[in-house]
């Protein structure tokens, strides 16, 4: 009997669609499939958090059953868009409507604020979202909308504590006539907008710390040579992001030296959506797939760099649909990490779909995610400074998103189905077959973990017999002196466990598959490592 052979590796790389079976023999970090999973910062692939209903079982929708169309952190609370209303909260269990008609110019205490008559809006969609910071207590919060109906809404509060103590603004802001906005951003003390249905091009910028006057010192309109689908401030510059390419307005302050320069005419956005600044650069969906706009040492000279080549397979399905899905995108600061969610308005939470890019030394390491519904999505800091997170569905339910060990659409528990699949394995020679002995994985759980081992030979050939799942033994989470609870965790548990697998069946080669389907906290796949023994060459 031959004499057993090693074979390790470190899981590192992320989800590799692109590169044809061949190829993938000489890069086994790397995951074919990685579902709920995300490239873990300290290496491995780790499963990912749920989220659970804001407010808890005190929960209460903002607007019934109406689609959540935005969300923005905002003060010690949250805003959101819901149906054809925008809502206020401190904690999710109960919502103040802010779209109203009329506020006095020095503000509206609680009781007459709550007494006005509703604002009417028509047609909201998709929400962007401003913040000027100003002198306000919390700053001015901007509010436009994707239908390209509505004039920018501005919301301001000051005081603290119960909402009964504080004080209310709120308005409609003119641009120019009945000129409405579907994007907004603050760029250098101006409020800038674009997006109006009958001048697509042109961009609007408000007086100079005056932004809800258009008309004020400072203030002026410049017509683009493409539809403006996106706006963002970034290094004392506006980038204006169109359908088929990118521009950045430059010394907005100065009339004189004012101007629109293009980055490329080549490569436009899909939707602004998907714009976010990640670890100092912009990422947003191109035709192409995901881009960065990165800053180089040459002051105002820029870099474009697409970055989901690893994933083109996914882009090339998104990009062939569209126009038949709603996008929405945020970054988690604390794990590098990019994310952005679409799926049709037909879809079910089950069923829509996300991808997730976290930027490590070698670059952006991509998975996917199935069963978050979020149209609408926002991260930010609130008046504590600390981090919140948060997404909204079609059904009118809000969540803290990236929370707990389960999905909860509609407050109902729901097990989080996670895969990771690897590349086939040769052991260094296709031709030579090998029969395996065990495996030991490398688990990092997070509490008790037990997931699911596949092992498929030969490309899963339907004629090379195939051995059944394996549930593996419990993983238990160690105790650590100083962190342990009693009776919650494992005293005597590694804190790095191997979980040592015998193994049966024989192939020229073979991929393992890790997988579950549970309520269980989240864990980490940091690498396998396999005895085999090697048999004659067929």
């Amino acid at each position: 009997m031959a004499a057993g052979q090693p074979f390790s590796v470190s899981l590192s790389g992320g989800l590799d669609k692109s590169t044809n079976s061949l190829s993938l023999l000489q890069t086994p970090g790397v995951a074919t499939k990685l579902r709920n999973f995300e490239v873990s910062i300290e290496g491995g692939y780790r499963r990912i958090n749920g989220f659970t209903l804001l407010g808890g079982e005190s929960a209460a929708r903002p607007n019934s059953s109406n689609d959540v169309e935005g969300l923005e952190v905002y003060a010690d609370g949250v805003v959101a868009v819901v149906g054809n209303d925008i809502f206020f909260s401190l904690d999710g269990t109960a919502w103040l409507q802010i779209n109203k008609a009329s506020v006095d110019a020095s503000g509206d205490n609680y009781s007459t604020f709550t007494g006005r008559s509703e604002l009417s809006l028509t047609n909201l969609d998709q929400c962007e979202f401003a913040i000027y910071e100003g002198i306000s207590e919390y700053g001015e919060l901007i509010i436009t909308d994707k239908s390209g109906s509505n004039k920018p809404f501005l919301f301001k509060m000051t005081g603290t504590g119960a909402l009964t103590n504080r004080t209310f603004f709120v308005s409609q802001i003119t641009i120019s006539g009945s000129k409405t906005a579907k994007h907004c951003t603050i760029h250098n003390n101006h409020l800038v907008v674009a997006g109006d249905t009958s001048t697509p091009n042109t961009l609007y910028y408000s007086g100079t710390a005056d932004i809800d006057s258009f008309s004020s010192t400072g203030s002026g309109s410049i017509v683009l040579e493409d539809k403006i689908v996106g706006l963002k401030s970034f290094r004392n510059e506006l980038f204006i992001f169109c359908q088929n390419s990118l521009f950045k307005l430059q010394n907005i302050n100065n009339s004189s030296t004012i101007a629109v320069v293009p980055v490329t005419k080549n490569v436009g956005c899909i939707d602004g959506q998907t714009i976010q600044e990640i670890a100092g650069d912009l990422i947003f969906l191109a035709p192409d797939g995901f881009r960065t706009v990165a800053g180089t040492a040459r002051i105002g000279d820029v870099e474009l760099g697409t970055i989901s080549q690893n994933i083109q397979p996914i882009i090339n399905d998104i990009v062939l649909n569209k126009s038949q899905y709603q996008f929405s995108s945020v970054v988690i600061r604390t794990k590098s990490q990019y994310r952005m969610f679409y799926s049709k308005t037909t879809d079910s939470t089950s069923t829509s779909k996300g991808i997730i890019g976290v930027l490590r030394p070698q670059g952006f390491e991509w998975s996917e995610t199935l069963g978050i519904q979020a149209p609408a999505i926002c991260s930010g800091f609130d008046s504590n400074g600390e981090e919140k997170f948060y997404h909204g569905d079609r059904d009118g339910y809000i969540y803290n998103h990236n929370v707990g060990n389960t999905f909860n659409p509609a407050g109902v528990e729901t097990a989080v189905n996670a895969e990771y699949q690897s590349p086939d394995y040769d052991y260094g020679d296709l031709g030579t077959l090998k029969t395996l002995d065990y495996v030991k994985l490398s688990i990092t759980p997070e509490s008790l973990a037990q997931p699911t081992l596949r092992v498929r030979f030969d490309y899963d050939d339907l004629d090379t017999p195939q051995p059944v799942d394996i549930p593996l033994t419990a993983v238990p989470e160690p105790a650590l002196f100083g962190a342990a609870v009693f009776n919650n965790q494992t005293f005597g548990a590694a804190q790095q466990p191997l979980v040592r697998q015998a193994l049966t069946g024989s192939g020229h080669s073979n991929f393992f598959k890790i997988f579950s389907s549970d309520t269980r906290a989240p864990y980490t796949i940091n690498g396998i490592y396999i005895n085999y023994r090697p048999a004659g060459r067929q």
